[in-house]
């Protein structure tokens, strides 16, 4: 039997029906704009992943533009050819004092060991930790020739990715006794993954040595919130 206080209990309400006319217009709005971001990007990452169709040939290179470098994807995990070498990648930099005296050279940091650190024990590393250098990286060698020059806009713009990767993540520690960051290196030292015991294949576990040219930093090189001072 229903009881005279279920009869007088008020309707429940949403949460979104109990909010003005405009502010469900901007809920609406927002959410409109989130789902239509979301569609482009899975529609983004789709062309570009998916083998070469009229769409891309039309619309190829707006797709290359909004993938590279943050997006890029690859199949390198999986067969025939999965990775079989461990890549860390190193930086150091030349600091110019305030004083207008010498020049200091950092050592070497190994982002890559930063970013294992980081990962090791941690259920949910994010995203950045475990892809952005090592993408950043790849595509880096893929824009590249064996001297190093870029193949074109998007090799250049790799180089910039990863001088602001560096800057975001060392430039208030190079800085810290003042002065700002003139030039930056890189190097990657790759070491091959040795063969499983059972295996009769030799290879060489000595460490190979790729080092970049000196590059000028330069205030688009600072990532917001970043410090070269």
């Amino acid at each position: 039997m229903q009881s005279y206080a279920d009869e007088t209990r008020p309707p429940q309400v949403s949460p979104v029906t109990a909010l003005s006319l405009p502010s469900r217009i901007v809920v609406a709005t927002a959410a409109g704009g989130i789902a239509i971001a979301a569609l482009v990007h899975i529609a983004m990452m789709f062309l570009h992943v998916a083998p070469s169709n009229t769409v891309t040939k039309a619309h190829g290179e707006a797709v290359s533009d909004y993938v590279y470098p943050e997006y890029e994807q690859n199949w390198k995990l999986f067969a025939p050819n999965p990775l079989q070498q461990n890549i860390s990648v190193q930086v150091r930099a030349e600091i110019r004092p305030g004083d207008g005296g010498s020049a200091r050279r950092t050592g070497w940091t190994d982002l890559t060991a930063l970013d294992g650190r980081a990962i090791h024990h941690n259920l949910f590393p994010s995203h950045t930790q475990q892809n952005e250098l090592r993408r950043a990286w790849e595509s880096f060698v893929g824009s590249h020739d064996a001297q190093n020059r870029p193949n074109g806009v998007r090799g250049e713009l790799t180089e910039r990715y990863l001088r602001r990767i560096a800057m975001g993540r060392l430039g208030a520690e190079w800085t810290a006794h003042g002065g700002t960051v003139d030039r930056m290196e890189f190097r990657s030292v790759t070491t091959p993954v040795g063969p499983p015991p059972w295996s009769s294949e030799k290879i060489s576990d000595k460490p190979v040595y790729r080092v970049l040219p000196w590059w000028p930093v330069t205030v688009d090189d600072v990532p917001e919130g970043a410090s070269n001072q």
